[in-house]
């Protein structure tokens, strides 16, 4: 190991004993009782078979938008995640599923792969330096540096550098990101677009349309759905509220029934009646967001009105939703430069969007990336 790998490992050790007891504490919580012991005490948590190809990634979206790699290398295929989400969307694909262990572990957890393969943003120098030191060639795939991330980058571009120094291959979303990746160090950078828009969204239930504009808030965080309600009238349509946490489904849920007294409006959670018949429904139930996107006239799209980055827009772009959220979409910047006709607004221009459905314009994907070249890649260094 090089001077800096162990000076890297000895920070790394000395921030993991200070911070033992917060961890200790945390993983009570029903959130992270299985994560945090998996990902920073190894319980539950073994490595790898040998010799497999290895995908990696952060959360549901991420592990969705790799989904079509892990069904191609089927049996070959083993996949580490960061989040209890992404857990849960890859079990979806394989059984081969880990928390990534924290870095100081990786050195004792690693084992020989074929490949890596990497998703975005989950630069972990141990990471590709144990995996490169196995013998497996590393692949970082969708790599986007974003606008807001981009000066943050630079700062630790000492770190970065060496980072990419044991990185094979990089694909890129676009030309501005591969231009960033190289200022950093990276090299043998292809552009191929953003794969999250090759993959065609899935319908798993299909719902009945109601008969009146439904209008959907999507991936909602905390007070954004009382910007949603306050901003709603009943004469605009049915509204719809999915948080984008489950453990804030009864926080939302008593929310709404404050908000909705001395009012004329009917709610409901969706866990106690399946359909949207009310004026205000609840979703309180994962995974079937892209059913509701089938039958939804708007959506608002939640993270953009706090400072969380944004979400996804392409599914409900792909459903010919008209799309409205907040300015904050820094995350998200590239896949809503993939679209045409969306709009992103004030919190004060909430209300006026919403009486106004019908003269928004509908969006239209523009930009497809394709998983193919990766795939090229992957068998290049496997048969």
């Amino acid at each position: 190991m090089s001077l800096f790998s162990v000076f890297y490992y000895l920070l790394l050790f000395v921030v993991y004993i200070l911070a033992i007891p917060y961890l200790i504490f945390k993983s009570r919580s029903p959130k992270y009782k299985h994560a945090i012991p998996s990902k920073f005490f190894l319980k539950n948590n073994p490595k790898f078979n040998e010799n497999g190809i290895w995908f990696h990634s952060c959360s549901m979206g991420e592990t969705k938008a790799i989904k079509p790699l892990i069904d191609y290398y089927k049996e070959s295929a083993n996949v580490s995640v960061i989040t209890n989400t992404g857990f849960e969307e890859a079990l979806k694909s394989t059984s081969n599923v880990r928390y990534l262990p924290f870095e100081i572990f990786l050195p004792f957890w690693v084992n020989k792969q074929k490949v890596l393969v990497v998703m975005e943003a989950e630069l972990w120098f141990m990471l590709f330096f144990m995996a490169k030191k196995k013998g497996a060639k590393t692949f970082l795939i969708n790599a986007r540096i974003s606008d807001k991330s981009y000066n943050s980058y630079k700062r630790f571009s000492f770190l970065y550098k060496r980072i990419f120094k044991n990185i094979d291959k990089v694909f890129a979303q676009s030309d501005i990101d591969k231009k960033r990746l190289e200022e950093l160090g990276a090299k043998n950078v292809q552009t191929i677009g953003n794969i999250k828009l090759s993959i065609t969204p899935k319908v798993t239930k299909v719902l009945q349309k109601i008969d009146d504009v439904l209008i959907t808030a999507a991936s909602t965080h905390k007070n954004e759905e009382q910007l949603i309600l306050d901003a709603y009238k009943r004469s605009q349509g049915k509204l719809v509220i999915v948080p984008r946490h489950p453990e804030r489904f009864l926080e939302v849920d008593l929310l709404i029934k404050e908000y909705i007294k001395d009012k004329s409006l009917s709610y409901h959670k969706y866990s106690q009646q399946e359909n949207f018949n009310s004026d205000i429904t609840l979703v309180d139930k994962m995974g079937i967001l892209n059913d509701i996107f089938a039958i939804t006239d708007l959506v608002v799209l939640g993270g953009g009105f706090e400072k969380v980055g944004g979400h996804n827009p392409i599914e409900p772009a792909y459903f010919n939703c008209k799309i409205v959220s907040g300015k904050n979409i820094f995350n998200q910047k590239p896949l809503f430069e993939c679209i045409e006709n969306y709009y992103l607004i004030e919190e004060n221009e909430l209300s006026d969007y919403l009486n106004n459905i019908e003269n928004l314009k509908e969006p239209i994907l523009k930009e497809i990336g394709s998983i193919d070249p990766i795939i090229k890649e992957i068998n290049g260094w496997t048969r």
